[in-house]
């Protein structure tokens, strides 16, 4: 896959990159890394959590200032959608598509300042992100900028 290629084929958005993931199954179940310090697509750690989303519930958008997030999907299906709206970006106004699911596993890097969401996909339980972002999450000032999902000026529709 080229560096500027989504699983789909798609234009990325500058700053957006994809790392398959490889599971190693044997008798006793299955191994996936996820990402290593010694990956390059690594640039720090912050902190690692996961969220959830039910069934056609969909958590966007939002934005960073100062961390690069890191999506994998673990249970489910998500419909992953980002939005470039950072004014000096080559690849400013464009949007990206991602279906995520341990089934086809990769790991999605979103960078500064693109916005991001998700929509649980999988019609019968929740669907489950893994994320670790650059920076630990600070509850005095959380770096996260919200957005409504539905907003017409973001090409982006979660509703199909």
């Amino acid at each position: 896959m080229k560096p500027t290629e989504g699983t789909t084929g798609q234009r990325l958005i500058a700053g957006v990159q994809v790392k398959p993931l490889k599971v190693i199954p044997d008798e006793r179940g299955r191994l996936m890394e996820i990402l290593r310090a010694d990956d390059e697509i690594f640039e720090r750690f912050g902190q690692v959590y996961v969220t959830t989303a039910k069934p056609g519930v969909v958590k966007a958008w939002h934005y960073h200032k100062l961390q690069l997030d890191h999506w994998v999907c673990l249970m489910g299906k998500a419909r992953v959608g980002l939005y470039d709206a950072r004014p000096d970006s080559p690849t400013h106004g464009l949007t990206n598509e991602f279906w995520m699911s341990p089934e086809d596993p990769f790991l999605l890097k979103i960078p500064v300042g693109v916005y991001h969401g998700f929509k649980g996909a999988d019609p019968d339980r929740e669907s489950m992100i893994m994320n670790v972002p650059t920076v630990p999450y600070n509850y005095s000032t959380p770096d996260e900028y919200r957005h409504d999902p539905y907003d017409p000026t973001i090409p982006f529709d979660w509703r199909r």
